[in-house]
């Protein structure tokens, strides 16, 4: 069959024998192509389960201990499967099924004008209970870049900027680009904004300090592990992550403590 998807033709030249796409390692095999997760690329095939191309998308949605997976390009893709696949058209179809969209984005960012949507512009254009966003300074972007799009949390490569923080390289992260702010980051950042207006109210203890002593208190008595996206648990990585942009920032100077 001729391809007529663009995406997936330009691809498919830079493929070669192998690629790394996110967790996803893809090889040519003879009369298609075979995906397996990174940590399985030295393991027999007869080790490894089959899951079908339409099954891709089932298995990316929860992590190996249950959990849901809100953002696809987090790095904690379950390992252990193998997915043979037949032709071009079904490799695209299977890869959007582990990360939707990837692909078109991929070309995208390959432009000459990539349409990304940096963080100042992306902001200044929400609403509603978003629209604290907008308020947050260049300092408190780029803590909250910082705490929210690392590698340990997110494999996209970022290549929108705010704060002063620079766009993501390849080697640090893999070949799928971010051109905006997702759905996880706006809510981080507006609980994040929430936080210092809240600290801003007044306590005397300063930001990091009160992040770091909620999330210990928190911590002790719950009974799983905290959920991605909850933003309102103080164990969250991502609240943890910025407590700890706030004190290497206090540390710097560049961030006054209240007392």
């Amino acid at each position: 069959m001729a391809l007529e998807h663009p995406p997936l033709k330009a691809f498919l030249v830079q493929l070669g024998d192998s690629c790394l796409f996110g967790q996803v390692l893809i090889q040519r095999r003879e009369g298609g192509f075979e995906l397996r997760h990174l940590a399985d690329r030295e393991r027999a095939p007869d080790s490894l389960r089959i899951v079908p191309v339409p099954q891709l998308r089932p298995l990316a949605q929860h992590t190996a201990a249950g959990a849901f997976r809100p953002l696809k390009a987090a790095p904690n893709l379950v390992p252990g499967w193998r997915t043979p696949v037949e032709g071009q058209l079904d490799l695209e179809f299977a890869l959007d099924q582990l990360y939707p969209g990837a692909l078109a984005d991929w070309q995208a960012a390959r432009q000459t004008h990539p349409p990304i949507t940096h963080f100042r512009e992306f902001v200044q254009r929400q609403s509603g209970m978003y629209r604290i966003t907008a308020m947050l300074s260049e300092a408190q972007a780029s803590r909250i870049i910082r705490a929210c799009c690392p590698a340990r949390f997110c494999l996209k490569r970022r290549l929108w900027t705010g704060g002063g923080v620079g766009a993501d390289s390849v080697e640090s992260k893999s070949l799928i680009p971010c051109l905006e702010p997702c759905a996880v980051f706006l809510e981080f950042a507006r609980k994040a904004a929430r936080v210092d207006q809240e600290e801003a109210a007044g306590g005397a203890v300063g930001p990091a300090e009160s992040e770091i002593a909620l999330a210990a208190s928190a911590e002790a008595v719950r009974t799983e592990p905290a959920r991605e996206a909850d933003f309102n648990d103080p164990t969250n990585p991502r609240r943890l992550a910025l407590a700890e942009e706030k004190a290497r920032d206090l540390a710097a100077g560049t961030l006054t403590k209240r007392c």
